[in-house]
């Protein structure tokens, strides 16, 4: 094996602390050719799809990949905007003002830089722009609040597959899941307040989280339970009691049972036990993407009126808000206690280099 060095190294750069926020990934358009390439990508990871690879093989490039593309980029379409993908748009704000805080209060010594696992914006691609930029310590943040094998436990897998090709590892810490944090907490409990502010209260307020299979939780994935604990978390911040919310999952895939109770399930059977408005959020997304802004904003609004529901409310996703942004800024400033102050000597780091017979 071949490893990827650093032949070009400056000892006059200065070292630096790397921060690579990720998230899922986003087709590079709403067409088809984009989204076959997508979903061939997502759905080959085992961490997503744990079936014995010849078998989903099989059913993947022979079902799958032959139908849902076109179908995906038409939900895509609706809700793509000139400027790009939301998903891709909203990491991209993100990062932007994660780095411009932290340069406010540590100046150049910390990059933030952003990273899809899957598609575009590559991981192994935007680790090589941090290293490239003298990053010697580097924290890795999936923008995951809840720990799940398919999402935070892949995005190390990734870092980890970059890092076994590399010469020179720069020390790592990595975030497994902030679910229960107190910031995070409570920038979900004040985009509620601000949006009862304006709204109102409903009769449920609803927490739907993304699905998985059941059988990851038997086998010991924690995602469920870390779901359930953050709506616990979040109703103590709001002041709410056990029949004012409900928890619940969407997204499901497959056959198999997913975990329960089902968003789509839950919203059509809500007004025949008398529940008239109800108010959704998605804790556990960080950014609106196709599966807030379409499948929650309009998919499941329809399935609750059409049962007789009367009133429907989304409330977006924390995305690049103020109070997101020092939640996230909190986590990112424990994490990388102890690396700071960076303290750096060029001249001499250089001189003494140059004495041992370096070229720069």
């Amino acid at each position: 094996m071949r490893y990827r060095g650093t032949t070009d190294y400056n000892h006059r750069q200065p070292p630096r602390i790397g921060v690579l926020v990720t998230n899922l990934g986003t087709p590079d358009a709403p067409e088809k050719g984009a989204l076959r390439r997508y979903l061939r990508e997502f759905l080959s990871d085992p961490r997503v799809v744990e079936v014995p690879r010849l078998i989903w093989f099989v059913i993947l490039h022979g079902i799958i990949l032959n139908v849902r593309p076109a179908r995906s980029a038409a939900a895509y379409r609706s809700v793509w905007t000139p400027e790009g993908s939301p998903l891709l748009l909203h990491t991209q704000a993100q990062a932007g003002a994660l780095q411009a805080r932290l340069t406010a209060r540590h100046g150049e010594s910390v990059q933030v830089e952003y990273a899809m696992r899957y598609g575009s914006h590559s991981i192994p691609e935007q680790l090589q722009s941090l290293l490239a930029r003298g990053v010697q310590h580097l924290l890795v943040l999936p923008l995951y609040p809840q720990y799940s094998g398919p999402t935070t436990g892949s995005t190390f897998d990734a870092v980890a597959a970059d890092f076994r090709r590399r010469r020179w590892l720069p020390e790592l810490r990595f975030v497994a899941q902030y679910h229960d944090h107190p910031a995070y907490i409570e920038a979900l409990a004040a985009s509620v307040r601000s949006h009862w502010q304006q709204h109102g209260r409903a009769d449920k307020l609803l927490m739907s989280f993304h699905g998985e299979p059941q059988r990851y939780l038997e086998q010991g994935d924690p995602y469920h339970c870390q779901c359930h604990k953050t709506s616990r978390l979040l109703a103590e911040a709001l002041g709410l009691v056990s029949e004012d919310y409900l928890t619940c999952f969407q997204s499901r895939f497959g056959r198999e049972p997913w975990l329960t109770p089902y968003t789509d399930d839950t919203l059509q059977g809500l007004p025949a036990a008398g529940v008239r408005s109800v108010q959704m959020i998605c804790p556990g997304f960080s950014a609106d993407c196709l599966e807030t802004i379409e499948e929650i904003g309009v998919e499941n609004r329809d399935y609750f009126l059409e049962a007789g529901g009367e009133r429907y409310e989304y409330i977006p996703c924390l995305n690049s808000d103020p109070g997101h942004i020092d939640a996230l800024t909190t986590i990112i400033e424990q994490q990388i206690d102890g690396w700071l102050p960076l303290t750096f000597d060029p001249d001499a780091t250089q001189s003494r280099a140059q004495a041992l017979g370096a070229s720069r």
